[in-house]
């Protein structure tokens, strides 16, 4: 008996005429598995003003513990194309050739609503791989069967706001180091350090030499900066986890800040106004600033996106 993936009521049909929506061909099916294929998804097609896909599993699908059973399902071919919180409520119906009577057997189930979040619907069990492959009951002739769809979109609406926090397992750090010549010649507020990548995102270094805000005059600021903000989607949130350490280049005992922070378009900077005196930073045994030179690494490692859906 076919099931969906939530055991609702299914409506099982045969009709003569076939799917108006997208149809498809599948040829020498049983080499999908000898070829090790578990899931096959069909190229897009429109209905609804939305696009889709048909996805198979020839032998079930296993994250479902489905067996003995070939499973459909229909799927928004590009979810990320919806604006976050937009939903579509589709009704539709899956389609199996009968070639020997040439009418369709038919599976349609409740409703549904496909968002970025549950993009696809459909039958864990829509036939028994038994049935399917009995040559008499016609659904697969020569090693040859047909699948098809319809979608009929009901409504669309957009719902609350929301947001999907992913955090990463074994993220890794990536480290920068920035040598900074001529230290007694700088005379902007502010130098920033070449762009480098972390977390499939670029950041420099920002360093003011002689402070900034309550540090002005008396510290070195230090800052760890997003590269291009403007380019962040409203939503989305990075945390990431770094040090910003001096070098000192005499005995090795270097001076380091370490913190974690959430980084968006909005705030997109974080750091330390008064990282080092500069009575400190200046004296010749620190260490930290040798033949006007200062050694500056930034070591940074990405843990966690959060974006809007």
């Amino acid at each position: 008996m076919a099931s969906s993936g939530d055991h609702d009521d299914i409506i099982k049909s045969i009709s003569d005429a076939p799917p108006t929506h997208y149809m498809v061909k599948i040829e020498s099916f049983s080499l999908l598995t000898k070829h090790a294929i578990e899931r096959y998804e069909t190229e897009s097609f429109e209905a609804g003003g939305y696009k889709w896909k048909l996805v198979l599993y020839p032998n079930g699908n296993k994250s479902k513990n489905t067996k003995d059973h070939v499973s459909v399902y229909l799927a928004l071919a590009d979810s990320s194309s919806l604006s976050p919180g937009w939903e579509v409520h589709a009704v539709f119906r899956l389609y199996l050739l009968d070639q020997n009577k040439d009418n369709y057997l038919i599976l349609q189930g409740n409703e549904r609503r496909f968002h970025a979040v549950k993009r696809e619907w459909g039958f864990d069990k829509f036939i028994p791989t038994g049935t399917f492959s009995d040559a008499s009951n016609g659904y697969l002739m020569e090693d040859t069967c047909m699948f098809g769809a319809d979608v009929f979109v009901s409504k669309e609406r957009r719902s609350g706001r929301g947001e999907c926090l992913s955090m990463i397992k074994d993220a890794t750090s990536s480290k920068h180091v920035w040598k900074i010549e001529n230290f007694s010649k700088l005379d902007k507020e502010s130098y920033d350090s070449n762009a480098f990548f972390a977390g499939d995102r670029k950041w420099k270094v920002r360093f003011y030499p002689t402070g900034t805000k309550q540090g002005t005059g008396t510290h070195l600021s230090i800052y760890l900066t997003l590269v291009d903000p403007e380019t962040i989607s409203d939503g989305t949130k990075i945390f990431a986890e770094f040090t910003i350490r001096i070098f000192d280049q005499l005995q090795g005992r270097h001076i380091a800040g370490k913190v974690t922070k959430w980084f968006s378009r909005s705030s997109s900077e974080h750091g330390w106004v008064k990282y080092v005196s500069m009575v400190y930073f200046t004296q010749p045994n620190s260490g930290l600033l040798l033949k006007d030179v200062c050694l500056v690494e930034a070591d940074v490692c990405v843990h966690g996106i959060t974006s809007a859906i």
